[in-house]
């Protein structure tokens, strides 16, 4: 019995260990590599949730996976110390064991795409953290969404998505509140470990301290073996078009605008139903409240 509360009394001493997961982004109209918007507000939640904890309760650190050695003071390099400005002493760039075949291959096809969720996956299960936060989604290379996904299913952890507020971590659960659809939020209580995404509605981050940024330290890690992904490189890139404006989205940021938008009805006095009618004259209608709302011109 005595070994039993001392193991209870060492795990409850132990920090919380949080992972941040952040990649690298792109400017909208620029096109230059910064931090991502997404991965920047995870990292503030994380560094919120140490600020608010009893000192040395939270151990947080961030990583960043890349299949490519990246020099110091390339883009890359300038882009990713902007995450060390926000108050980080090292981030931790988990690499393949070995660069140099990176490399080489690269050389020898400039087409050669290497999907680094592997990495990831090898390296939290060595690492074994209660707490992994990411964006939902990247703003460079496919920019699919599905990381999250892809890493809970490989580790069996929980996802949850669509958060906006880490409040607490005790017990071994989490509870953290959740956006919903016009502007509600949704407290949820999860068992670590466990792995969330951050909705865009989550608090901005801070600026980047351009001197704590030079000091802070990119420490790269070898974690597991080079992964090819053959699929990708049959993708064919290209520069994205403007889409078709959304009907009434309502996107609120306050807390009175999310009020409004939770308690406002449904819209349905301008609205035409139509009954007995041909195919012909629906699809007329329906081009012209389309050419209405301004999606087709």
């Amino acid at each position: 019995m005595k070994a039993d509360h001392s193991s209870v009394a060492q795990q409850a001493s132990a920090p919380l260990e949080v992972v941040s997961l952040v990649s690298l982004g792109q400017h909208p109209v620029s096109g230059r590599l910064r931090r991502a918007e997404q991965d920047a507000r995870a990292l503030e939640l994380c560094l919120a949730l140490e600020r608010q904890s009893a000192p040395g309760a939270v151990s947080l650190s961030a990583w960043h996976a890349s299949g490519s050695k990246i020099a110091p003071g390339s883009e890359q390099d300038q882009a990713l110390r902007g995450y060390l400005g926000m108050g980080l002493e090292s981030l931790t760039l988990v690499a393949p064991d070995s660069l140099k075949a990176v490399d080489s291959l690269e050389a020898s096809d400039s087409q050669y795409v290497v999907d680094v969720w592997p990495l990831l996956v090898t390296r939290l299960k060595q690492a074994a953290p209660q707490l992994v936060v990411c964006g939902g989604q990247s703003e460079t290379g496919e920019g699919s969404g599905l990381l999250p996904h892809l890493l809970a299913e490989s580790l069996g952890w929980p996802l949850v998505e669509g958060i906006v507020a880490i409040e607490s971590c005790d017990g071994g659960h989490l509870t953290a509140l959740q956006a919903l659809p016009r502007g509600q939020r949704r407290r949820l209580r999860v068992k670590l470990p466990a792995l969330v995404s951050v909705d865009a509605a989550a608090p901005a981050a801070r600026q980047s301290a351009f001197a704590q940024a030079r000091r802070g330290e990119l420490a790269s890690l070898a974690s597991g073996e080079l992964a090819h992904d053959a699929v990708a490189e049959a993708f064919s890139v290209a520069p994205a078009r403007k889409r078709p404006k959304r009907l009434k989205r309502i996107k609120a940021t306050s807390a009175r605008d999310r009020f409004k938008a939770a308690a406002a009805k449904a819209e349905g006095g301008s609205g035409k139903r139509l009954e007995g009618v041909s195919a012909e004259e629906g699809a007329a209608e329906i081009l012209k409240l389309l050419r209405e709302e301004g999606v087709l011109r």
